[in-house]
């Protein structure tokens, strides 16, 4: 059955920018999986952190196809619109690394701000070329951190808290939602938003706090851990947000954020010892157990956010979603998926750039 979207118009062809990266692969997933009548378009650079090796055996691969190139290249983005008839554009693509953005804050700015105006401007002229199109639309892709930190006692994050973000990535990120907003209120674009907490799961990129210390203790690497791990996050297991967004997409509210979060606050220190006590299990003949044992203190991050805490009764009560995995069975799905995915493995580990990132930097890492 066709998947309804706003004024009863339904999606057909679908822009994802940054599918080669964690989130948008498996977006392109979900929606191959789910749905029989939509054409999937992936527009990624791929970047360090975007591979192929995150797309390959999709099912339905007819219905899928890959554009190289870069969100930045507004006549690109212009000509990829028009060609395929692409009625919505779902913008995953960013830099996204806070850690990253520390060290090199000029590639947000570029990718994250620059290139959210190339695709909106791009979008505006392709369905504004006579008058708005009805069955068109435009969902960002946007994150917690754009609200700043919480302190323990205050209250989590809504979608009307104010912005208060405190990285270059967050900032970045923040700039790019009043960019999609604004397009929305001057231009009329059929456009939503929605920010998420920490996704984890299959086919992320190593330099997060899940696999990171997924493989370095497998490895028998230290378990590097910012100041006190006491720093808090939620976690959304990444098949919960894809199933998020879609509904946004179908059925949310023009011109409206969605908070998306998986409903846990669990502090980084008890990450990590969970997924040690999961790796005891499941590997009973590692000679590093108790994995525990390569927890490594380090210095904390500079800016380094407290705790995050997302709303999502919005969500809940306007489109019915609520995260069906918690944290337990999410983190021993990723589990299971890491140690039974090591080709996987393998093939990330050989990008020149993330190795020689990794080995000067690994014992600087924490979040997201």
């Amino acid at each position: 059955m066709p998947r309804f979207l706003h004024k009863g118009k339904y999606v057909k062809n679908i822009l994802v920018t940054g599918g080669a990266g964690f989130i948008g692969s498996n977006f392109i997933r979900y929606l191959l999986s789910k749905n029989e009548d939509i054409y999937v378009h992936n527009l990624d650079l791929l970047t360090y952190a975007g591979s192929q090796e995150n797309l390959k055996n999709l099912l339905n691969p007819r219905r899928y196809s890959f554009i190289k190139g870069d969100i930045c290249d507004q006549e690109l983005v212009e000509k990829t619109l028009s060609e395929n008839n692409i009625d919505t554009l779902v913008h995953f693509a960013a830099e996204s690394h806070v850690d990253r953005s520390i060290n090199c804050p000029d590639a947000f700015i570029r990718t994250n701000i620059n290139g959210t105006f190339a695709l909106l401007e791009a979008a505006r002229k392709v369905w504004t070329t006579e008058k708005m199109r009805t069955d068109v639309h435009f969902h960002h892709i946007s994150t917690d951190e754009v609200f700043g930190t919480l302190t323990p006692n205050e209250p989590a994050f809504y979608e009307n808290t104010p912005y208060a973000p405190n990285s270059p990535y967050a900032a970045s990120k923040a700039a790019s939602d009043h960019l999609v907003r604004a397009y929305g209120h001057t231009y009329g674009l059929p456009i939503t938003i929605s920010n998420c907490s920490n996704n984890y799961g299959p086919y992320q990129f190593p330099e997060k706090l899940i696999p990171l210390m997924l493989l370095n203790a497998m490895q028998g690497k230290p378990l590097p851990i910012y100041g006190d791990g006491q720093q808090i996050r939620d976690w959304l297991y990444v098949d919960d947000h894809c199933e998020a967004i879609w509904l946004v997409i179908q059925n949310g509210r023009v011109r409206e954020s969605y908070n998306i979060g998986g409903e846990n606050q669990p502090a980084n220190l008890e990450i990590v010892n969970t997924i040690c006590s999961l790796l005891d299990k499941r590997l009973p003949n590692s000679p590093y157990r108790p994995h525990k044992q390569l927890i490594k203190y380090v210095a904390d991050r500079p800016g380094h956010d407290r705790r995050y805490a997302m709303n999502i009764n919005k969500i809940k009560n306007e489109l019915g979603w609520r995260p069906k995995h918690s944290l337990t069975d999410g983190l021993s799905k990723t589990t299971n998926w890491y140690i039974d995915n090591q080709e996987w493995v393998k093939a990330i580990l050989k990008q020149q750039e993330y190795q020689g990132w990794l080995d000067k930097n690994y014992t600087q890492r924490g979040k997201k």
